[in-house]
């Protein structure tokens, strides 16, 4: 009972079958309330409290975390989504 929460989501959004709207969400929590958030759309970490906004400093100065977040939603979101479409698509 008396503890952290801490916990770091990720998220692929979309609404459309040909994936055009596709977002990529990166978020990081603590005790339920979102520190920092990388959002495709935007590109780059936003952060939501004092903390989270020197996370998000930090993290948009790392070139590597950048380009990784950046491609998330090719290497990450659409393939899964393709996958589990097609998962769900078959059996209908």
């Amino acid at each position: 009972a008396d503890g952290y929460y801490e916990y770091v989501m990720h998220e692929c959004v979309y609404s459309t079958s040909d994936y055009s709207d596709m977002v990529y969400l990166n978020s990081y929590s603590f005790n339920k309330v979102v520190d920092v958030q990388f959002n495709s759309t935007v590109g780059k970490y936003v952060g939501y409290t004092e903390e989270g906004v020197k996370y998000a400093e930090n993290f948009n100065k790392n070139q590597a975390i950048m380009q990784q977040q950046k491609a998330a939603v090719d290497t990450v979101c659409r393939p899964n989504a393709q996958n589990s479409d097609s998962a769900v698509r078959d059996k209908a």
